[in-house]
Protein backbone atom coordinates (compact mmCIF):
# COMPACT_ATOMS: atom_id res chain seq x y z
CA UNK A 1 0.00 0.00 0.00
CA UNK A 2 1.11 3.27 -0.66
CA UNK A 3 1.40 5.76 1.92
CA UNK A 4 1.57 9.54 1.40
CA UNK A 5 4.34 11.23 3.02
CA UNK A 6 3.78 13.78 5.93
CA UNK A 7 6.29 16.41 6.84
CA UNK A 8 5.12 17.82 10.13
CA UNK A 9 7.02 20.77 11.38
CA UNK A 10 7.02 21.50 15.19
CA UNK A 11 8.21 24.77 15.87
CA UNK A 12 8.44 24.21 19.70
CA UNK A 13 8.71 27.68 21.64
CA UNK A 14 9.56 29.50 19.38
CA UNK A 15 8.30 31.94 16.89
CA UNK A 16 6.20 35.06 18.19
CA UNK A 17 2.95 36.04 16.43
CA UNK A 18 5.49 38.48 14.12
CA UNK A 19 7.91 35.94 13.58
CA UNK A 20 4.90 33.07 12.78
CA UNK A 21 3.40 35.42 10.28
CA UNK A 22 6.61 35.99 8.51
CA UNK A 23 7.93 32.41 8.64
CA UNK A 24 4.57 31.04 7.83
CA UNK A 25 4.44 33.37 4.19
CA UNK A 26 8.08 32.35 3.44
CA UNK A 27 6.60 28.28 3.71
CA UNK A 28 3.87 29.20 1.41
CA UNK A 29 5.66 31.35 -1.09
CA UNK A 30 7.66 28.71 -2.00
CA UNK A 31 4.99 25.53 -2.06
CA UNK A 32 4.15 24.58 -5.06
CA UNK A 33 0.00 24.07 -4.88
CA UNK A 34 0.00 20.91 -7.23
CA UNK A 35 2.71 19.21 -4.20
CA UNK A 36 -0.99 17.98 -2.21
CA UNK A 37 -1.09 15.13 -4.18
CA UNK A 38 2.33 14.07 -3.34
CA UNK A 39 2.89 14.58 0.39
CA UNK A 40 1.35 16.57 3.21
CA UNK A 41 2.54 19.16 5.18
CA UNK A 42 1.48 20.35 8.80
CA UNK A 43 2.89 23.80 10.68
CA UNK A 44 2.74 22.90 14.68
CA UNK A 45 3.61 26.27 16.26
CA UNK A 46 3.21 27.32 19.54
CA UNK A 47 -0.83 27.96 21.01
CA UNK A 48 -0.37 31.62 19.99
CA UNK A 49 0.93 31.27 16.75
CA UNK A 50 -1.94 28.80 15.70
CA UNK A 51 -4.69 31.46 14.40
CA UNK A 52 -2.12 33.76 12.99
CA UNK A 53 -0.37 30.79 11.17
CA UNK A 54 -3.80 29.60 10.03
CA UNK A 55 -5.25 32.32 8.52
CA UNK A 56 -2.13 33.32 6.76
CA UNK A 57 -2.32 29.63 5.23
CA UNK A 58 -6.02 29.90 4.43
CA UNK A 59 -5.82 32.78 2.69
CA UNK A 60 -3.01 31.60 0.31
CA UNK A 61 -4.98 28.11 -0.04
CA UNK A 62 -1.76 26.11 -0.15
CA UNK A 63 -3.19 22.97 1.46
CA UNK A 64 -0.67 22.86 4.09
CA UNK A 65 -2.40 22.15 7.64
CA UNK A 66 -1.94 23.28 11.01
CA UNK A 67 -1.75 21.22 14.18
CA UNK A 68 -1.18 21.89 18.33
CA UNK A 69 2.13 20.75 20.26
CA UNK A 70 -0.27 19.31 22.94
CA UNK A 71 -3.63 19.31 24.58
CA UNK A 72 -5.31 18.16 26.97
CA UNK A 73 -8.09 15.77 27.38
CA UNK A 74 -10.83 17.50 28.75
CA UNK A 75 -13.23 19.60 27.16
CA UNK A 76 -13.49 22.63 29.52
CA UNK A 77 -12.87 22.97 33.22
CA UNK A 78 -11.01 24.21 35.84
CA UNK A 79 -7.54 23.20 34.20
CA UNK A 80 -5.25 26.28 34.51
CA UNK A 81 -2.93 26.64 31.66
CA UNK A 82 -4.58 23.93 29.49
CA UNK A 83 -5.62 23.88 26.07
CA UNK A 84 -8.90 21.60 24.69
CA UNK A 85 -9.64 19.59 21.84
CA UNK A 86 -12.44 21.53 21.19
CA UNK A 87 -10.31 25.30 21.37
CA UNK A 88 -7.63 23.76 19.03
CA UNK A 89 -10.30 22.57 16.68
CA UNK A 90 -12.09 26.02 16.21
CA UNK A 91 -9.33 27.25 15.51
CA UNK A 92 -8.95 25.31 12.34
CA UNK A 93 -6.04 22.87 13.82
CA UNK A 94 -6.73 18.97 12.52
CA UNK A 95 -4.41 17.11 14.79
CA UNK A 96 -2.21 17.29 17.75
CA UNK A 97 0.72 16.41 18.69
CA UNK A 98 1.07 13.82 21.93
CA UNK A 99 3.55 12.31 23.79
CA UNK A 100 6.50 14.31 22.69
CA UNK A 101 9.73 13.03 24.49
CA UNK A 102 9.91 16.89 26.03
CA UNK A 103 6.28 16.57 27.08
CA UNK A 104 7.62 13.50 28.64
CA UNK A 105 10.62 14.26 30.62
CA UNK A 106 10.12 17.90 31.69
CA UNK A 107 6.57 17.65 32.18
CA UNK A 108 6.15 14.10 33.65
CA UNK A 109 3.23 13.19 31.27
CA UNK A 110 2.77 8.95 31.16
CA UNK A 111 1.91 6.59 28.96
CA UNK A 112 -2.03 7.00 30.17
CA UNK A 113 -2.09 10.76 29.65
CA UNK A 114 -0.97 9.68 26.28
CA UNK A 115 -3.78 7.49 25.62
CA UNK A 116 -6.31 10.06 26.82
CA UNK A 117 -4.74 12.67 24.55
CA UNK A 118 -5.76 10.25 21.38
CA UNK A 119 -8.66 9.70 22.36
CA UNK A 120 -10.29 12.91 23.00
CA UNK A 121 -8.32 13.93 19.49
CA UNK A 122 -10.03 10.95 17.71
CA UNK A 123 -13.47 11.30 19.59
CA UNK A 124 -13.42 14.86 18.25
CA UNK A 125 -12.44 13.21 14.66
CA UNK A 126 -9.38 14.50 14.55
CA UNK A 127 -5.75 12.84 14.39
CA UNK A 128 -2.99 12.45 16.83
CA UNK A 129 0.89 12.36 16.23
CA UNK A 130 2.13 10.00 18.91
CA UNK A 131 5.30 10.22 19.73
CA UNK A 132 7.43 7.50 21.26
CA UNK A 133 10.95 7.23 21.41
CA UNK A 134 14.09 6.01 23.72
CA UNK A 135 16.60 7.52 25.72
CA UNK A 136 20.19 6.54 25.05
CA UNK A 137 20.65 4.54 28.08
CA UNK A 138 17.76 2.18 26.63
CA UNK A 139 19.17 1.67 23.47
CA UNK A 140 22.48 1.20 25.22
CA UNK A 141 20.54 -1.53 26.93
CA UNK A 142 19.49 -3.39 23.80
CA UNK A 143 15.48 -2.94 24.67
CA UNK A 144 14.65 -0.11 22.52
CA UNK A 145 12.23 -2.08 20.75
CA UNK A 146 10.14 -3.50 23.79
CA UNK A 147 10.26 -0.28 25.30
CA UNK A 148 8.77 1.62 21.78
CA UNK A 149 6.31 -0.72 21.33
CA UNK A 150 4.99 -0.77 24.40
CA UNK A 151 4.81 3.15 24.23
CA UNK A 152 2.58 2.32 20.86
CA UNK A 153 0.50 -0.37 22.53
CA UNK A 154 -0.71 2.09 25.86
CA UNK A 155 -1.30 4.97 23.27
CA UNK A 156 -3.87 3.06 21.13
CA UNK A 157 -5.16 1.53 24.11
CA UNK A 158 -9.15 1.16 23.37
CA UNK A 159 -8.78 3.55 20.83
CA UNK A 160 -11.24 2.01 18.07
CA UNK A 161 -9.56 0.69 14.99
CA UNK A 162 -11.53 3.17 12.91
CA UNK A 163 -10.54 6.08 14.84
CA UNK A 164 -6.68 4.78 15.23
CA UNK A 165 -6.13 4.80 11.07
CA UNK A 166 -5.43 7.92 10.69
CA UNK A 167 -2.99 8.63 13.82
CA UNK A 168 0.45 8.99 12.71
CA UNK A 169 2.90 7.74 14.97
CA UNK A 170 6.38 9.51 14.82
CA UNK A 171 9.75 7.53 16.33
CA UNK A 172 11.51 10.30 18.16
CA UNK A 173 14.80 8.18 19.65
CA UNK A 174 15.61 10.86 22.74
CA UNK A 175 19.54 10.92 22.07
CA UNK A 176 18.94 12.35 18.55
CA UNK A 177 16.19 15.25 19.10
CA UNK A 178 18.22 18.90 18.92
CA UNK A 179 21.65 17.07 19.28
CA UNK A 180 22.44 16.80 15.97
CA UNK A 181 23.10 13.24 16.07
CA UNK A 182 20.88 10.75 14.34
CA UNK A 183 19.69 7.32 14.23
CA UNK A 184 21.44 5.74 11.13
CA UNK A 185 18.52 4.87 8.22
CA UNK A 186 18.82 1.35 9.17
CA UNK A 187 18.54 2.09 13.39
CA UNK A 188 15.22 3.94 12.39
CA UNK A 189 13.95 1.52 10.07
CA UNK A 190 14.24 -1.43 12.64
CA UNK A 191 12.56 0.82 15.44
CA UNK A 192 9.82 2.00 12.68
CA UNK A 193 8.70 -1.85 10.92
CA UNK A 194 8.58 -2.73 14.51
CA UNK A 195 6.32 -0.23 15.15
CA UNK A 196 4.29 -1.27 11.97
CA UNK A 197 4.40 -4.86 13.55
CA UNK A 198 2.90 -3.50 16.90
CA UNK A 199 -0.16 -1.71 14.88
CA UNK A 200 -0.59 -4.82 13.00
CA UNK A 201 -0.64 -6.87 16.26
CA UNK A 202 -3.31 -4.52 17.83
CA UNK A 203 -5.50 -4.10 14.44
CA UNK A 204 -4.91 -5.59 11.64
CA UNK A 205 -2.36 -5.40 8.55
CA UNK A 206 -4.84 -3.07 6.44
CA UNK A 207 -4.10 -0.72 9.06
CA UNK A 208 -0.73 -1.22 10.07
CA UNK A 209 0.18 -0.67 6.23
CA UNK A 210 -2.43 2.25 6.24
CA UNK A 211 -1.05 3.92 9.22
CA UNK A 212 1.51 6.51 8.84
CA UNK A 213 5.51 6.09 10.81
CA UNK A 214 7.63 8.92 11.00
CA UNK A 215 11.40 9.65 11.87
CA UNK A 216 11.58 12.69 14.24
CA UNK A 217 15.22 12.73 15.65
CA UNK A 218 17.23 15.62 13.93
CA UNK A 219 15.75 15.05 10.11
CA UNK A 220 17.65 17.44 7.98
CA UNK A 221 18.21 18.28 4.60
CA UNK A 222 21.82 16.42 4.73
CA UNK A 223 19.88 13.20 5.75
CA UNK A 224 16.39 13.35 4.32
CA UNK A 225 17.12 10.88 1.11
CA UNK A 226 18.73 8.30 3.00
CA UNK A 227 15.53 8.42 5.93
CA UNK A 228 12.89 8.43 3.55
CA UNK A 229 14.13 5.56 1.31
CA UNK A 230 13.61 3.29 4.27
CA UNK A 231 10.27 1.60 3.59
CA UNK A 232 8.59 1.86 6.62
CA UNK A 233 9.29 5.94 7.23
CA UNK A 234 6.92 8.10 5.89
CA UNK A 235 7.87 11.22 6.34
CA UNK A 236 9.59 13.38 9.11
CA UNK A 237 8.70 15.47 12.52
CA UNK A 238 11.04 18.39 12.09
CA UNK A 239 12.23 20.38 14.92
CA UNK A 240 15.12 22.31 14.26
CA UNK A 241 15.31 22.27 10.10
CA UNK A 242 10.88 23.30 10.10
CA UNK A 243 12.08 27.25 11.77
CA UNK A 244 13.85 28.12 8.43
CA UNK A 245 11.69 27.93 5.54
CA UNK A 246 14.53 27.22 2.68
CA UNK A 247 15.55 23.72 5.01
CA UNK A 248 11.80 23.08 5.16
CA UNK A 249 11.06 23.50 1.81
CA UNK A 250 13.65 21.34 1.30
CA UNK A 251 12.63 18.35 3.17
CA UNK A 252 9.27 18.68 1.62
CA UNK A 253 10.58 18.25 -1.60
CA UNK A 254 12.42 15.46 -0.34
CA UNK A 255 9.02 13.60 -0.64
CA UNK A 256 8.04 14.62 -4.02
Amino acid sequence: MARKPLMAGNWKMNNTISEAVVLTQEISNHFERDWDESVDVLICPPYVDLKPVWTVLDFDKTGIGVAAQNVYWEQKGAYTGEISVPMIKEIGCVASIVGHSERRELFGETNEDVNRKVKALTDADMFAIVCVGESLAIRDEGTTLDYVCAQVRAAFAGIDVFKARDCVVAYEPIWAIGTGRTATPEQAEEVCAAIRTTIADLYDEDTAEGMRVLYGGSMNPGNVAALLEMPNIDGGLIGGASLDASSFITLIEACI
